[in-house]
């Protein structure tokens, strides 16, 4: 006995299709050039294989059944499902990547990382988008494991040679940090600069790496300094905000809350964080040239301009008096 998947065929849709709309068997079989017998039997098939009736036989007229118009209505869709992958798969074949996957770290701007994509989804190519959040040596490890095709917001300068076999990488800009608390801790009203062994005394919050294997890294900590972890840098600001720790967050993100008066900065003894970012992206092997995809070649060419780049890390926040970010 046939199986669904025997007779669920496109051939097989369309003639019941042509049989619905020819309203009876010998219509439609005059219609497809065959005679009524092979379309009856067809149909039994169909019908075997699914152990349900297609039409109703009490009248000389082919009346779909429930489950009939339940297989036309959802055989329509495969049918426009069948045409659209053909219609990508030949797109893809034009140098179109079928998936791009783009690793941003949190400090970047999500407004910009949105609006490219918006501007990207406008081309209406045959490439599907997706976006990983990522944090510190994660971000970069995302992109150097085949897991994303571009990081943005890599900590350090990589240089134009990357980092391994397949993997480039350009630099983003200087994203500047400023020590800050809650208006109500301690350090707040402690004579500046603050130093090291005060600081230690005090809870620091810091945001975890996303990396999935090894240590990760750490930023601004001292040691045996008591730490409060986080997954990102906006739930890193909010428990600044809320007198649960202190640190360093990107100056241009904090900002609405530093003049709102809810954070405040405060100078320290060690050098003021500025941090060096870098984008990466991935070739993979096999692919042609040395450009990659349309995609990538999209979005590189976008990574040029000084200004996508500048407001990738201007990443302002927006005020919000409860404190939730």
């Amino acid at each position: 006995m046939n199986s669904p998947r025997d007779v669920l065929t496109p051939d097989s849709l369309a003639m019941l299709h042509a049989i619905e709309k020819a309203g009876s068997f010998a219509a439609a079989a005059r219609v497809l050039g065959v005679v009524p017998s092979a379309l009856t039997y067809r149909v039994r098939l169909i019908e075997d294989a699914l152990d349900v009736l297609l039409f109703n036989r009490s009248s000389r007229q082919a009346k779909l059944t429930a489950a009939g118009v339940e297989l036309m209505r959802e055989g329509e869709r495969l049918l426009a499902d069948i045409d659209a992958i053909a219609n990508r798969v030949k797109r893809v074949a034009t140098g179109w990547e079928s998936q791009f996957t783009i690793a941003v770290d949190g400090i970047i701007d999500r407004s910009t990382v949105m609006e490219l994509c918006e501007a990207f989804l406008a081309l209406n190519a045959p490439t599907r988008l997706k976006l990983r959040d990522e944090t510190l040596t994660g971000t970069l490890a995302a992109v150097t494991s085949g897991q994303a095709d571009l990081a943005l917001g890599i900590p350090g300068i990589l240089g134009e040679g990357g980092v391994a076999s397949g993997i480039h990488s350009q630099s983003l800009g200087i994203m500047k940090f400023v020590f800050a608390m809650a208006p109500n801790h301690p350090l707040a009203i402690a004579p500046e600069p603050l130093s090291d062994a005060l600081l230690g005394q005090h809870r620091a919050v810091a945001v975890a790496d996303s990396v999935q294997s090894g240590t990760g890294m750490t930023i601004g900590l001292l040691p045996g300094q008591d730490v409060f972890t986080v997954s990102n840098m906006d739930r890193k600001i909010d428990a600044q905000l809320r007198g649960m720790g202190v640190g360093f967050v990107p100056e241009l993100m904090a900002q609405p809350w530093i003049k709102a008066g809810q954070l405040v900065t405060r100078e320290v003894e060690r050098p003021r964080r500025e941090s060096n970012l870098s984008y990466a992206w991935r070739i993979p092997d096999g692919s042609e040239g040395e450009r990659g995809g349309r995609a990538l070649q999209w979005w590189l060419k976008q990574l040029k301009s000084p200004a996508t780049r500048s407001a990738l890390l201007v990443n302002p926040r927006t005020f919000n008096p409860t404190h939730n970010v």
